[in-house]
Formats: structure tokens, C-alpha cells, sequence
């Protein structure tokens, strides 16, 4: 399962990075390709997104459910595609380094299934890391800029 994971260190309190994280509205428009999403409940929403597979540029919806949250340290997910063939899973993780200094680590993995699995997957081995990180970081600066303005 192609698959990516990413640490960001930030001079956030953990408590903050869970005030952030444990609320989907805040996260679901850093993803790479954001369109829209919708909140079904506490533990479901849906997703959709443009994903750039290179040769292949592709709206896909999702559907994003909350497998557990651990409060303070940590959102697991489980993700499956509603449009396409997709199955994967993910979380967000905090860990206090010091009182005011939190390592976030974002992890994603991503299968493609169907008869298109064979032509996607290879592509997933590079997008997958590639989103991995880029929302990791995009989660650790708006924390910082939220942090920043209070």
C-alpha cells in the first residue's frame, strides 16, 4: 500500500495542536487539491479534492471516517473512495517534546483497487509521501499562524 509519513516540529503546547486537529473543518481544506467537504457527524465526513497523479488529473470524493480519537496526542482515520476504487487510512499524531514544543507527525497510506489499480497504484507510490508531507505542513503552519495571532 503506497504509503507516506511526515514530522513537523512546532513551538505550539500540545493542548493547542489538539485544539486544532480534533476539529475536521480545520484540517479538511489543507489537503492538497481541497474543493469542498461536508461534516456527516462527529466521525464522518466527505471529501473532495483534484488529485494530480501527473499524467492524470482527477476529481475524487472520499469519505473520511474517524477510527479514533485519543485526546491529546492523536486522530486515526480510515478513508474510502466514493467515486473510485480507493481504500487507505491515516493519522495525526502529537507528541509534547517540551511545554510549549510539540512534534505533529502525519502519516497516509492509499491503495487503488479495480481494474485501474495496476496503472494507478505505481503513481500513488510518489503522491502518496508527496500529500503525506505537504499537508502535514500545512497543518503545522496554520497551528503556528493561529498560535501567532493569540
Amino acid at each position: 500500500m503506497p504509503s507516506g509519513i511526515h514530522e513537523v516540529e512546532i513551538d505550539v503546547p500540545i493542548e493547542n495542536v489538539w485544539e486544532f486537529v480534533s476539529d475536521m473543518n480545520h484540517w479538511a481544506p489543507l489537503v492538497p487539491g481541497y474543493i469542498e467537504h461536508d461534516i456527516l457527524n462527529d466521525r464522518e465526513s466527505t471529501w473532495k479534492f483534484k488529485g494530480d497523479l501527473g499524467i492524470i488529473q482527477k476529481t475524487v470524493n472520499l469519505k473520511i471516517i474517524i477510527t479514533e480519537w485519543q485526546k491529546p496526542t492523536k486522530v486515526t482515520f480510515d478513508l474510502k473512495g466514493l467515486s473510485e476504487n480507493f481504500d487507505g487510512e491515516g493519522y495525526f499524531k502529537a507528541e509534547a517534546l517540551a511545554e510549549s514544543t510539540t512534534k505533529i507527525t502525519g502519516n497516509l497510506s492509499i491503495t487503488a483497487g479495480g481494474l485501474m489499480a495496476k496503472m494507478i497504484n505505481p503513481v500513488l507510490k510518489s503522491f502518496v509521501p508527496k500529500t503525506a508531507k505537504e499537508l502535514t505542513e500545512a497543518i503545522a503552519e496554520e497551528i503556528t499562524k493561529i498560535e501567532a495571532t493569540n
